[in-house]
């Protein structure tokens, strides 16, 4: 999994909202004449792992004319896509946008169709909302329908939490760690009795996901500069109270270090999206029955999620959006969910059997019982398409405060003072 959807969130991806969003440029040239794309066969452009194989496969075979042409497009999706783009030419009828990106691809929507003009009003409310709205730009233009979401929860090992006097039943670890606070309170405890166990696995790791437990990000709608402001401040100190407290084991999420601290349970805890669930599992071999899951302290948030797109080239936009939207129907999600665990973002499958079995890796829980409510309360804030630039120096400041190298005051304003300068450069107020 490493390789697959973690190494494609990776690059400064920020925990991702929903929100409407104008503002900056993808980097793909808006001066270039739309070509129509033949109508002899439908291509769909995706990277690996971002659609269930079963749908694809049966979607390719329920859509025989034209013939759906796939390519699995590795290494820089993004970057790939908005080359061709800027080529003009082999530019894909369909295609994925992760969610991190979705943003900075609202400015150039003039590229893609409206999915309202193909149809798509019928069934934009089986999708959570705020999902639907990253999509949506502030003239109420849809440019893709999600493919999946990522709403987090707490894994955690109950054998480590139990031995070491923390509740391990999944209703009482609620009950007990419904705050970051408590959740740190717990981390001291539990590191009295066991040294190496550390609660937090990498306290940068968890900032992305405490901003996105808020209704704010870094940029206003009105487009002004906001990073400085008490939302941010907070996130940040929470984040630097983990580390305060010596219960951050400073070891980043996919690396070889975490996947051996989840089985030897030097990590005995990790917040992350639903499609954690595989890498822990593919890291883990003697702890395998000993996980459970729990809400997300704090609150939900979102971590991860893509879309689908119709773009002006397609030579049939009808047909494209006909196949989108059976690939991500509610059935389809849920298979797509058995086959890789991608999230459905349409809350009616959470009642598919697929989303209803019982999973003996977490003991006999049901994870939908806890990532389905989560998923349905994510908060909605806008991010603007200069977000995830404008972030990623709090996040390499906060490295230089784990790291002993600067003090969280000195960090902080000198991740501000970057941030302005980012965002000025992108036209932010």
């Amino acid at each position: 999994m490493e390789l697959s959807r973690r190494t494609l969130l990776a690059g400064g991806f920020a925990a991702v909202l929903g929100g409407t969003v104008v503002g900056c440029s993808s980097g793909m040239d808006a001066g270039s004449t739309t070509k129509k794309n033949a109508a002899t066969e439908l291509t769909l452009w995706c990277w690996p792992g971002g659609l269930g194989k079963s749908v694809l496969d049966d979607t390719v075979a329920y859509f025989p004319d034209p013939k759906i042409k796939y390519s699995e497009v590795g290494g820089d999706f993004k970057q790939k896509l908005i080359t061709t783009f800027n080529g003009g030419t082999s530019i894909p009828d369909i295609t994925g946008i992760k969610g991190e990106d979705i943003a900075s691809m609202l400015p150039q929507a003039e590229r893609f169709v409206d999915l309202r003009t193909v149809g798509a009003d019928a069934i934009l409310g089986d999708y959570v909302e705020w999902k639907v709205k990253q999509a949506t730009t502030l003239d109420g233009k849809v440019i893709g329908l999600p493919i999946d979401i990522g709403p987090t929860a707490l894994y955690y090992r109950e054998d480590v939490f139990t031995k070491g006097g923390l509740p391990g039943d999944p209703a009482a670890v609620a009950e007990q760690l419904k705050t970051w606070d408590d959740l740190f309170a717990a981390g001291v405890e539990l590191k009295k009795s066991n040294p190496k166990a550390l609660i937090v696995w990498d306290a940068t790791d968890l900032y992305d996901i405490v901003v996105g437990q808020g209704t704010e990000r870094y940029v206003s709608k009105d487009n002004t500069f906001i990073g400085d402001q008490d939302h941010i401040r907070k996130a940040w100190d929470t984040v630097v109270k983990a580390m305060t407290l010596k219960i951050d084991g400073k070891t980043a999420s996919g690396s070889p270090d975490w996947n051996a601290g989840l089985d030897q349970g030097t990590v005995p805890a990790h917040v992350g999206a639903a499609w954690v669930a595989l890498d822990i599992k593919s890291a883990v071999k003697s702890s395998v029955g000993e996980w459970r899951l729990a809400p997300t302290p704090g609150g939900p948030a979102n971590f991860g999620g893509s879309f689908l797109t119709i773009t002006k080239n397609a030579a049939d936009p009808a047909k494209a959006f006909e196949v989108i939207k059976y690939m991500l129907t509610p059935d389809n999600q849920a298979k797509a969910f058995a086959d890789a665990q991608i999230f459905p973002a349409t809350p009616s499958a959470y009642d598919k059997p697929q989303l209803k079995v019982a999973d003996p890796f977490f003991g006999g829980q049901v994870p939908i019982e806890i990532f389905g409510p989560a998923a349905e309360a994510i908060p909605v804030a806008y991010e603007a398409p200069s977000d995830v630039a404008v972030a990623q120096p709090f996040k390499d400041e906060l490295k230089t405060v784990q790291s002993g190298a600067k003090t969280s005051d000195a960090a902080w304003s000198a991740a501000v003072s970057k941030a302005k300068s980012i965002a000025k450069r992108q036209g932010v107020q």
